[in-house]
């Protein structure tokens, strides 16, 4: 047991800083991570209710995802993406370059941005993009690798065209491109002939925090594996650290360089070929306060369908349990925690106690998740949030059906590497306001 500590809700904005390279090629590149409601002037409550909102939109978004995977075959049926996200990314496109900050998703593969003229788009906080204004600008073909790679395609005149699904009526719809990206505004790097989804029927109200969308699933679409970086790393400070927190790619996230290699624990990467994107884990068990949960080793396995399984996810604030194990985790808190329960539907969160008062010290259940080959041990400030306007003290995990996922919450101060070639992800307890 173990004193909590209050914290908010984990919500924020990335500023891209490439590091330049002598050659058009490049090793590395460094993001820094703000929070995006800093600017809202949100209270702590707002902060919690909009951040557990926010996930529970994206859980319903990949639930249909384990769904459509779970459909006959027989039944033609369109892909669906996760979609949205936490975190927003400022790049530029084009030549004459545009501006435009993107929201990040680690739960799909394409990189779109709205593009003139819009049949149908969401309105977006900088101007859209006009592709007839940039000279780098070129419309991919229905024979280029990556338009074969897209899920859903049909072949126009001279264009691979697309459609992007991400549930709840949420897509894009346009034509794959090449483009010039850049990436960071001092000592920035350009990059040529990425190919994006330049967006002319674009839908989701979800979607208007950014101007587009930047895969980073491990599909060849992805930024990360356009640019053939092989591997990505974050570390996500507190939330009461004014200091920013560091998304590294390619030679930057090597772990070791922040931590001995003794203390750097690795699990496989898990795949699913029904969702080639998504980074699943093998998670074998939980224990609260010591105590094994015994889950079924079938909980957390990812069906023949598809369905079921564990993901590791940026995106996704809260995590979320399939049913079976969270109620285990639910009885196994409300028989070690000696406070009242309190009622957590207006958070939106299912276990919340009452708290002696909102500046007391509070002891919960040590958590820990067993994954294959590496044990999590969870500080009680990742998994446990304070409401000081009326001392409820809630757990930040949620039941599901279908799907399993690890979130963000659960992984602050932690530094954790995507190592998509040796198809592991690894991870080390970080100070991460000072990596």
């Amino acid at each position: 047991m173990r004193a909590i500590q209050v914290f908010l809700p984990l919500v924020m904005a990335m500023i891209l800083m490439a590091v330049p390279r002598a050659s058009s090629a490049f090793s590395g590149l460094r993001v820094e991570l703000t929070h995006v409601d800093s600017n809202g002037n949100f209270s702590k409550f707002e902060l919690l209710q909009r951040a557990a909102l926010r996930s529970s939109r994206r859980m319903a978004r990949l639930t249909t995802r384990a769904m459509k995977a779970a459909a006959s075959a027989n039944e033609v049926q369109a892909p669906v993406h996760a979609g949205n996200g936490e975190f927003l990314m400022d790049l530029a496109i084009g030549t004459p370059s545009l501006a435009f900050p993107a929201i990040i998703d680690t739960g799909s593969d394409l990189i779109w941005t709205q593009c003139k003229p819009c049949d149908e788009c969401f309105s977006q906080p900088t101007p859209v993009f006009d592709p007839s204004s940039s000279s780098t600008y070129t419309n991919l073909p229905c024979s280029s690798n990556l338009c074969q790679a897209l899920p859903t395609f049909t072949c126009g005149a001279s264009s691979c065209e697309y459609l992007y699904s991400y549930g709840d009526s949420s897509s894009t719809q346009g034509v794959l491109a090449s483009e010039t990206f850049t990436f960071g505004t001092e000592n920035s790097t350009a990059v040529s002939g990425v190919a994006f989804g330049c967006g002319d029927t674009n839908q989701g109200s979800g979607f208007s925090q950014g101007s587009g969308l930047v895969g980073l699933g491990r599909g060849p679409l992805s930024l990360i594996s356009q640019l053939d970086l092989g591997k990505f790393s974050y570390c996500l400070t507190s939330l009461d650290d004014s200091k920013k927190s560091p998304l590294l790619f390619g030679s930057l996230a090597d772990l070791t360089a922040s931590a001995a290699a003794s203390a750097i624990q690795s699990t496989p990467l898990v795949q699913n070929p029904k969702h080639p994107a998504l980074y699943y884990l093998s998670l074998k068990d939980i224990s609260v306060g010591g105590n094994r949960l015994q889950i079924p080793s079938s909980t957390f396995a990812v069906q023949e369908d598809g369905s079921g399984g564990l993901i590791i996810d940026s995106g996704t604030s809260i995590t979320y349990l399939e049913v079976g194990a969270y109620r285990r985790l639910k009885k196994a808190f409300l028989s070690q925690m000696q406070l009242p329960v309190a009622d957590g539907s207006e958070i939106g969160l299912d276990l919340c106690f009452l708290a002696p008062s909102a500046s007391s010290s509070v002891e919960v259940p040590k958590l820990v998740f067993h994954f294959d080959g590496a044990d999590l041990h969870l500080p009680a400030e990742n998994y446990m949030i304070m409401d000081s306007s009326d001392g409820s003290l809630c757990l930040t995990i949620m039941p599901s059906s279908g799907l399993s996922i690890l979130g963000n919450f659960q992984q602050q101060n932690l530094q954790i590497l995507y190592d998509l070639k040796s198809k592991m992800l690894s991870f080390v307890p970080s100070q991460c306001d000072q990596l």
